[in-house]
């Protein structure tokens, strides 16, 4: 059946990872940590989003969990999310990232529940297919291209005889064919979207890295850039990039902030518009939607060796930018003997609107003046002086004036 007069609202999000609890404590009203509930809460922004706008289908694209075994709460909170979205009558995609896959095979993947209690309006993708999912504006071909192991892809016998070169070149030859595959099976005259999780060649990365399990496989820009179809949502980079706009490569980017590596990045998901014109042919709008989710600041303290009151500093540095309910990383340079003026709990005080801090400090051992020959006790006081002022490049003019102090309050002292 050809759908005319398309105009189609979809949400394209990824990189969930219930779970990520690092930085956070536990909120004694609820029992959770409060980092689980900063994605829980990025979660909700999305299904009150889509529920608002009344959005055809949702399509996430893989990693609900930052585990393969998820905690019975983490898989109770992404349910009671997606039963809300369906419920409504939004149809909701799955696609199975590498952080779904369970730890052994012959286990059921991380959302496969979905799919064996037949929830209607949930489609989940463990295996590549093309999936036609009906909504209310009509008909929307999905091509899934879900994270899938060597094993899956390659026998035992092409394993053993290739090398990490070949078996990177196989790997990636065989998810083209994949998705050519899905191209021969497409409708032209129905809106077409790949769906994968996968690297892509050439991406900027974000923490994905540090929490990548297993071994890396990716494809070129080149392999999922196919005109037939109108859009590619891809997942498993943490960092929101779109990599081609004909037809429009986009990564979604992750929730929520996982840590300071993500600090600057925006945190969000994609809606895009599908539409026709009245000649039938089809556009793609896209925009980021962004999520007001939990800030992570840095703040940097240099402290000068001869600061007498280190602690005003910091504390002047820190009231100086809105720190409440952040999560802060305080880094502070200074001299071991600036150190021992420091007031930690003041400085713990100052923080203490923060959700959540750390405190390092960066102390420099102080080098020790060379004296040529000559030893502390050979010079005079005002060598010694002249020598220290000379190691702190101070100007000319200034060094003579100190010197002049110097020699009238040692003579003083000598009275």
């Amino acid at each position: 059946m050809l759908n005319y007069n398309i105009n189609m609202k979809i949400i394209h999000f990824a990189d969930l990872h219930l779970g990520v609890e690092n930085y956070g404590h536990t909120n004694p009203e609820t029992g959770l940590s409060t980092r689980f509930e900063d994605f829980t809460k990025a979660f909700d922004y999305l299904v009150d989003f889509a529920i608002n706008r009344q959005v055809d289908l949702v399509l996430f694209c893989g990693d609900a969990y930052k585990s393969r075994e998820p905690s019975q709460t983490q898989q109770r909170e992404f349910a009671k999310r997606i039963k809300r979205l369906a419920e409504t009558g939004i149809p909701v995609f799955l696609l199975v990232g590498n952080h779904d896959l369970p730890n052994a095979i012959g286990r059921a993947t991380s959302t496969e529940i979905f799919d064996t209690l037949s929830v209607k309006n949930v489609y989940v993708a463990n295996k590549p297919a093309v999936f036609r999912i009906p909504t209310k504006n009509g008909t929307v071909q999905i091509a899934s291209l879900p994270w899938l192991r060597r094993s899956s892809l390659l026998t035992r016998e092409e394993m053993k005889t290739l090398d990490t070169e070949q078996l990177k070149n196989k790997m990636e030859q065989v998810l083209t064919d994949i998705i050519e595959k899905h191209v021969k099976e497409l409708d032209s005259s129905i809106p077409a979207i790949l769906t994968a999780h996968v690297w892509i060649t050439g991406v900027l990365p974000g923490s994905e890295k540090s929490m990548s399990l297993g071994v890396e496989h990716g494809l070129l820009l080149s392999n999922v850039q196919n005109p037939a179809f109108d859009y590619v949502a891809l997942g498993h980079i943490h960092k929101q990039q779109v990599l081609a706009n004909n037809p429009p490569v986009v990564y979604s980017g992750s929730l929520e902030r996982v840590d300071f590596g993500e600090e600057a990045d925006d945190k969000g998901f994609y809606v895009l518009d599908i539409e026709t014109d009245d000649r039938g042919k089809r556009s793609v709008k896209y925009e980021f939607q962004n999520i007001p989710g939990r800030r992570f600041v840095t703040v940097k303290v240099d402290v000068d060796a001869d600061d007498m009151n280190p602690t005003a500093k910091v504390i002047q540095t820190l009231t100086a930018q809105p720190l409440k309910d952040a999560i802060v990383r305080l880094q502070i340079t200074m001299t071991e003997a600036g150190s021992s003026r420091l007031n930690d709990s003041e400085i713990r005080n100052a923080l203490k609107e923060a959700q959540y801090f750390t405190i390092a400090r960066d102390t420099a051992r102080e080098t020790r003046l060379r004296l040529g020959k000559l030893t502390a006790s050979e010079l005079t006081p005002m060598e010694a002086l002249k020598i220290y002022l000379e190691t702190k490049n101070i100007s000319p003019e200034r060094t003579v004036e100190l010197l002049k102090y110097g020699e009238r309050m040692i003579e003083e002292t000598s009275n």
